[in-house]
């Protein structure tokens, strides 16, 4: 459990830096640029889990290709990401699908004016949803999963690394107005980051909905051996979520409204069911094909 305890602490002291630092950076930062609190909180965080990494990667033997999960090879990696970006956005259409014939979604109030504010709006959120990708998976799938299988074995690297992937999706966006920033401000910046797991049941369905796709994608790792397939399949889901959100709004007034979850309107029940579903066909389009000897 050492490698995981190491990447658990990265992230907590990621966390504790935005609650000592963000003031300090906002008053060096404000009289020049008019950077939100938030947004400068939310930088250092990153900036200090990437530092943290850079120093914790050669130490723990993180620090090549294979062991962020890039070891195919390229053209191979590149087929593979693109093949399950398109699985990735198929299915993940499919449950969307399934949210409108059910009633639980209806037109966003806001639609884009035009064709042209349709396709950047589509093509951002591509760009968002390969970005997501690429982050989360090189550190979760690629670091930390390598670090713990070798350590404590695959099962324990799929469980743990989707437990810290469903966690980290809960650390909210919370603003303070430049007017009321505070020397305290960063400790409440990041009381407010945290604020939804002070009512565990409010996110229970959201939480075990993004374990098991935690859990789908690390599978995938295990059965591939690289985060290629990884990296498609979560561009892909994140995509039409994106999309989906900026599109829709989750219908509350419903019987089966309750199989979205009030965290984000999406995941919950019904996405968990689909998620599980779908894991099983996964492995079976993944997994290695075993041929017996002699044939």
């Amino acid at each position: 459990m050492r490698a995981f305890v190491l990447f658990l602490g990265l992230m907590l002291l990621s966390l504790a830096a935005i609650g000592v630092f963000t003031y300090p950076a906002w008053l060096l930062l404000h009289p020049h640029f008019d950077f939100p609190f938030h947004r400068i909180g939310e930088r250092i965080g990153m900036l200090a889990l990437i530092i943290g990494f850079l120093l914790l990667a050669p130490r723990a033997r993180l620090a090549d290709k294979v062991s962020l999960g890039y070891g195919a090879p390229r053209r191979q990696f590149i087929r593979e990401l693109l093949k399950a970006l398109a699985l990735g956005v198929l299915t993940m259409l499919l449950v969307v699908a399934v949210m409108a014939v059910l009633g639980l979604l209806s037109w966003s109030d806001r639609l884009p004016a035009n064709g042209w504010s349709y396709a950047r709006l589509i093509a951002n959120r591509l760009l968002s949803g390969i970005a997501v990708g690429f982050i989360e998976e090189t550190l979760l799938r690629g670091a930390m999963y390598t670090a713990i299988a070798r350590e404590s074995g695959t099962r324990s690297a799929i469980v743990l690394t989707s437990i810290v992937y469903a966690a980290t999706h809960f650390f909210a966006s919370f603003h303070i107005a430049p007017e009321a920033v505070t020397p305290y401000s960063g400790l409440v910046l990041l009381q407010g980051t945290l604020h939804a797991f002070a009512d565990p049941l409010a996110i229970g369905d959201a939480f075990l909905c993004l374990c098991a796709v935690g859990a789908v994608l690390a599978t995938i790792r295990a059965l591939t051996g690289n985060i290629a397939a990884c990296i498609g399949l979560h561009a892909g889901w994140v995509w039409v979520m994106l999309v989906a959100h900026e599109l829709t709004r989750p219908v509350r007034d419903q019987p089966l409204s309750f199989l979205l979850s009030r965290f984000d309107g999406f995941v919950g029940w019904l996405v968990l069911g689909w998620t599980i579903v779908l894991g099983f066909a996964l492995y079976r389009f993944y997994a290695p094909v075993i041929r017996p000897r002699g044939g």
